[in-house]
């Protein structure tokens, strides 16, 4: 089960995840070329190893395991993946 970047993060985009991830599957960073382009941050579910480390940084509450979800935001899980072409 991989975690998702839900709507709290759309033009928030607070890297604390990004920074704790210990695999680097969130991004866009501060450092890339599309972070100011891009509405919000994503994981990537394939690279995501399910260790919850950005759950507890994310100021905006923005992070939520796949299962759990709010129903107003399930289409996210499709948001994140589609970013990496998955």
């Amino acid at each position: 089960m991989a975690y998702v970047i839900a709507q709290p993060c759309i033009d928030v985009k607070d890297t604390a995840c990004v920074d704790a991830c210990p695999v680097d599957c969130i991004h866009p960073g501060k450092k890339e070329a599309d972070f100011e382009g891009a509405p919000q941050l994503y994981i990537d579910p394939v690279e995501c190893i399910d260790c919850g480390a950005c759950v507890p940084v994310c100021p905006v509450s923005a992070i939520f395991a796949v299962d759990d979800l709010p129903d107003a935001w399930k289409g996210f899980a499709k948001i994140n993946a589609d970013h990496y072409g998955r």
